[in-house]
């Protein structure tokens, strides 16, 4: 597993600097939440980009602890991927990392920490990352990215600070108690009837799968994890995000002067406000024509499933799961064995990053990973420094994608074309289960 050091600029980039900081997160009359965040904001600085364009990032740990940054869904060269003991070694507290590359993509991406990511993630150490198109961008009247968090917070409105309880980690992860929309309880944007906005979604959370409903306002659904799709595909029923994951909808006004539209939140208690965008007067009399699509990334074609090399992996452990034993740092371990570690999931038969990668490629080589998810709970799959497609039952390949949401007991397939050299995580990116057994990694040479 190759590590590298401090990359050398030519002039000093732009400080990005983690720390401790409060921020209101619950309503006026209780206290301010004491939270980590990039440069003071939560969610961290908006970071906002031309397609093509060279991003240069200094951080600076103003934590007690050591930190990375991890670009989601950014193909980087490998040493720019943040993983600590894959990619990099972590930054101590007070020292410094430089963080330099080009974005290939347009799209909707973030960023966040990858060291004790449960706790760092959760605390608010994440931003968005938005790569705007060379050409051919959309017809819009206004831009939102729309960071979809929660938190799970004290009666005196503070983080809890234990990440490590075993009910959470062994089951469905940490869910928050407090739902925001970038960083706001009460998230709210005045709009006009007959506007069309682009809603830029991000679900930021440790665990939580959001499902979301339009209200209001009709929509088209233009790319999902930053890639567009072929043809706009119209908005009829729920939205679901799983941790992570990334829609790009293009939507217009249909409520009236007055009114309110809405991102509904459909909880088990019924439809809760995300958004609300009051309509405060009307742009036009008519509506635009249907949205076209989005252009393409380039350099994702998909290889030949045919002579494609398969790994298959399947998912275990968890509560009321049937795992009996796994492979923890290179030795067998029984499951209790596995419990007093900390380790409640494997992945084909490993718990934790182990030397041996789960495949290893050769550039250009077309890999297929079939996943049986043998657990009572769904798990949002993260391939880092690629794109895959799911092979669908009938042999059609799905939308290009970088986090996959897997419900429990159910098979899927990804295959992705093995196109940046280096070591790449694979994970689930409900943190919690990461940190407790989630985690492979692939091999491209």
């Amino acid at each position: 597993m190759p590590l590298i050091g401090p990359a050398i600029a030519a002039t000093a980039p732009k400080v990005i600097e983690p720390k401790p900081v409060s921020h209101q997160l619950a309503p006026d009359g209780y206290p301010k939440t004491a939270v980590w965040a990039y440069d003071g904001a939560s969610p961290g600085p908006e970071i906002r980009l031309g397609q093509g364009a060279r991003l240069e990032r200094r951080l600076v740990n103003g934590l007690d602890q050591p930190t990375t940054i991890h670009w989601h869904g950014i193909r980087v060269p490998n040493g720019m991927d943040g993983v600590p003991d894959l990619t990099q070694t972590a930054v101590a507290p007070g020292e410094s990392f430089d963080y330099a590359f080009d974005v290939p993509d347009a799209g909707t991406y973030w960023y966040h920490a990858h060291w004790a990511s449960p706790e760092q993630v959760g605390r608010g150490l994440h931003g968005p990352l938005i790569i705007e198109e060379a050409e051919s961008a959309p017809d819009i009247d206004a831009d939102l990215v729309l960071a979809l968090d929660d938190w799970l917070l004290n009666e005196a409105a503070q983080i809890e600070p234990n990440f490590a309880i075993p009910m959470q980690m062994s089951h469905g992860g940490r869910i928050g108690n407090f739902v925001t929309t970038n960083a706001r309880h009460d998230f709210t944007q005045d709009v006009q009837q007959h506007q069309r906005l682009r809603l830029r979604l991000i679900n930021m959370a440790n665990a939580r799968i959001f499902p979301l409903a339009l209200q209001g306002l009709d929509g088209w659904v233009v790319a999902y994890d930053g890639m567009p799709l072929a043809q706009p595909e119209k908005v009829t029923s729920e939205l679901v995000m799983g941790p992570a994951q990334r829609i790009d909808l293009l939507v217009d006004v249909t409520a009236a002067e007055g009114g309110e539209a809405y991102l509904v939140r459909l909880d088990d208690d019924g439809g809760m406000v995300q958004a609300a965008f009051p309509v405060t007067a009307r742009a036009s009399l008519t509506r635009r024509p249907d949205p076209v699509a989005l252009p393409p990334n380039p350099g994702h074609a998909m290889g030949t499933l045919g002579s494609a090399q398969t790994a298959p992996m399947k998912i275990e452990g968890g509560a009321m799961g049937r795992l009996s034993r796994a492979s923890v740092e290179g030795r067998e371990m029984g499951f209790r064995e596995m419990i007093g570690q900390g380790q409640f999931w494997a992945m084909a038969g490993q718990a934790g990053l182990h030397d041996t990668p789960l495949v290893t490629a050769s550039m250009g080589e077309t890999v297929r990973i079939p996943i049986e998810n043998d657990t009572v709970f769904p798990h949002a799959m993260h391939l880092h420094g690629m794109h895959f497609r799911e092979v669908l039952g009938d042999g059609a390949m799905g939308p290009m994608r970088d986090t996959l949401l897997i419900a429990a007991r159910e098979r899927r397939e990804i295959a992705f074309v093995a196109d940046n050299p280096g070591d790449w995580l694979f994970h689930c990116h409900m943190l919690g289960h990461a940190a407790s057994g989630m985690m492979q990694w692939v091999r491209v040479v």
